[in-house]
């Protein structure tokens, strides 16, 4: 069930390093972030790779995810990063007033303490 729906802008790890908006889906269980609807032109010219769709389709769940670091707030924008238990860090950005660092932070310690619960139950 969705917590939180929207626009979140991820940078991307390539050499660029360029803003790519991403539509998300925040849950009681992570965070997925799907391709915006409509590719750019240059995409649409490549024929489709032969990849189910749901591939595209990344979750970043929270048994795997160590903190969201709140970096900066510049302009218009709050710029945070997802830190990964291995280590990768993701980083986002978005408008102040959307608050997603606050959101996913929020649902993943909620997630983290249902966590400790039935550990301690079982």
């Amino acid at each position: 069930k969705a917590v939180k729906e929207g626009m979140l802008e991820k940078r991307s790890d390539g050499l660029l390093q360029l803003w790519k908006k991403k539509r998300c889906i925040l849950t009681e269980e992570g965070l997925l972030l799907i391709p915006p609807k409509h590719p750019p032109p240059q995409q649409q010219q490549q024929p489709a790779p032969p990849a189910e769709p749901a591939a595209k389709i990344k979750e970043l769940h929270f048994s795997n995810m160590k903190t969201v670091d709140c970096v900066e707030r510049k302009g218009k924008y709050v710029y945070f990063t997802v830190v990964m238990a291995e280590g990768k860090e993701i980083d986002f950005r978005c408008a102040q007033e959307q608050g997603w660092n606050a959101a996913i932070t929020l649902q993943m310690v909620q997630y983290k303490n249902r966590q400790a619960i039935l550990a301690v139950r079982s």
